[in-house]
């Protein structure tokens, strides 16, 4: 249960030896220590625990981070990385953070827009929970099901049940380098949504580390708390060791295509067609339109916008082409645009990977995108008119690399309930839009920054408002975010009622219940209420009881 002395005092003898040891000697030595007689497994500190001073530790930091913006030097840095082996070692740094009064950030794959798992703006000193170890994958064919550890990824989740079967498969991400842990956290969408609903609408258990340390399954967390994690966002209720999904049945045969249109060859009422049609497709049907602009003749002076449908078809050429004919005749969809393939080679279509990639490349589970980067995100229930799409075209044009994703809803999506999980955006969404932008060196940042906001200011006069709804796995400060650890319930709304609507109060309450002292807080975690609110409810419930 206990890791040698040995290998803790060389540990300590490389910390006495830094330059920073000053400030950090007795963070780090009491942490070591108390994980060495809290872990019921030993930990091989050599390889498990990385301190600023270790020559792995800048390594180890960007591995899985996606936005470059969040490891600029002037960024906070985290005392330490701890990569643990075990669910007991999660336990253990739970234990140890509190007893310590370390602050702690968990990380499962790096893609948080905000980086909110691997830098903290808010308090320091803090540290690192890194699970990009604890990454098994038991797929259960005979019980449709699968437990997948928090740092798996997408790309090996999709891998492992393509291995076991050609005929099942899972609803979330598209960006196979997501981990797992988080990426469930705030729904997890995909190319099967309209036919399955989100990633986590599929969960059937779930295993997480409470602020005690206990390891609970969905009987022993309830109901309330197995409802939180299952869209709620990350970071606010307890550390996910794994989840339990249910698998859903694919046809042996899918199809893709891409058809792209610009400016000139009609892209503006072609995509007001697709707004009105989107939603109302055959739920087997998942067209997205990917929006950026290009330089046709390679003179970058004379760029135009481009738009591409980029499609997954649960069944066969055939089927689709007589439903896009009846449905969606202003594509123009042909035979040759049609690609028939498998359920996982769809899956690295999809993901922009070359044709003829093998599946076995989901295993590298890499980023394809590390950029400095900002977005922002709305979700749109009436059509955006042809003169509202113009005015887009023409800020777009005056960027140097902006994207747009716009995905549609409609399908399963609309038949689950507001309040199934803490996901709201259900019936009445016709379309998500992701807005990027991307660009190259720091110094630009504010720039890029300034332009999406224009842009996002913009479009406010074609999305609902009161609130101005948006998705909370594509975290966005300018929305509001905690100032200090004392942030309130009331000053959260100003974040939590756009990414939850009303769900955010329910998610209030099951914060309260399970961590109080808000322990697991980040800045946009989920807070309690104050303790003298929660004296108040308790006194209102017990008067109600006694009548």
């Amino acid at each position: 249960m206990v890791s040698s002395t040995c290998s803790i005092l060389s540990v300590l003898l490389v910390l006495v030896l830094s330059p920073s040891f000053s400030i950090s000697l007795s963070i780090q030595e009491s942490f070591l220590r108390c994980l060495s007689l809290n872990s019921e497994i030993s930990i091989p500190f050599s390889s498990s625990f990385y301190t600023t001073s270790n020559s792995s530790f800048s390594t180890i930091l960007q591995s899985t981070a996606q936005n470059l913006r969040y490891l600029l030097p002037s960024v906070p840095k985290p005392e330490f990385i701890f990569t643990p082996l075990y669910e007991s070692h999660i336990q253990a740094a739970v234990i140890c953070s509190k007893e310590v009064g370390i602050h702690i950030r968990v990380r499962s794959g790096g893609h948080d827009y905000e980086g909110v798992s691997y830098v903290s703006e808010i308090e320091t000193p803090f540290i690192v929970l890194d699970l990009v170890r604890l990454r098994s994958i038991n797929v259960d064919i005979d019980d449709n099901s699968a437990w997948i550890q928090a740092g798996a990824t997408v790309g090996e989740v999709y891998y492992r049940i393509a291995e076991k079967s050609k005929t099942h498969g899972f609803p979330m991400g598209l960006c196979t380098s997501l981990g797992i842990g988080g990426h469930i956290t705030g729904g997890a969408y995909g190319s099967m949504m309209r036919k399955y609903g989100l990633g986590a609408d599929n969960v059937i258990d779930a295993r997480i580390i409470d602020v005690s340390g206990r390891v609970l399954d969905r009987q022993a967390m309830g109901e309330d708390l197995f409802w939180a994690i299952r869209g709620g966002g990350g970071g606010s209720f307890g550390i996910i060791a794994a989840w339990k999904i249910k698998l859903v049945p694919v046809p042996s045969t899918v199809t893709v295509f891409t058809v792209t249109k610009t400016l000139e060859q009609g892209a503006t009422k072609l995509l007001h067609r697709w707004e009105q049609v989107a939603d109302k497709l055959d739920e087997d049907l998942f067209i997205r339109v990917l929006i950026l602009t290009v330089s046709p003749n390679g003179n970058k002076e004379e760029k135009t916008v481009a738009t591409s449908y980029n499609a997954l078809f649960l069944g066969d050429s055939y089927r689709l082409l007589q439903i896009m004919q009846n449905s969606f005749p202003e594509l123009g969809l042909t035979e040759q645009d049609c690609v028939e393939t498998t359920w996982i080679k769809s899956v690295l279509y999809i993901a922009g990977y070359p044709s003829d990639t093998p599946p076995d490349v989901l295993l590298q589970g890499k980023s394809l995108f590390k950029n400095y980067f900002k977005a922002k995100s709305d979700f749109v229930k009436v059509p955006i008119p042809e003169t509202g799409l113009e005015g887009l075209w023409k800020r777009m044009l005056e960027e140097d690399s902006p994207l747009m994703i716009w995905n549609p809803y409609g399908g399963m999506m609309s038949k689950i309930s507001e309040s199934a999980i803490p996901f709201p955006h259900r019936k009445g969404v016709l379309f998500k839009i992701q807005y990027v932008t991307s660009w190259q060196n720091a110094e630009e940042s504010t720039k890029h920054s300034e332009w999406i906001r224009n842009l996002y200011n913009y479009m406010a006069a074609y999305v609902p408002m009161l609130p101005r709804t948006a998705y909370v796995n594509y975290r966005d400060f300018d929305l509001g975010m905690n100032k200090s650890i004392n942030t309130t319930f009331i000053e959260a709304r100003t974040w939590g009622l756009k990414y939850f609507k009303d769900n955010y109060n329910k998610l209030v309450q099951v914060k309260t219940k399970f961590d109080p002292d808000n322990f697991f807080r980040h800045e946009q975690s989920i807070p309690p209420f104050p303790e003298s609110l929660r004296i108040r409810r308790t006194r209102r419930k017990r008067g109600k009881g006694q009548h």
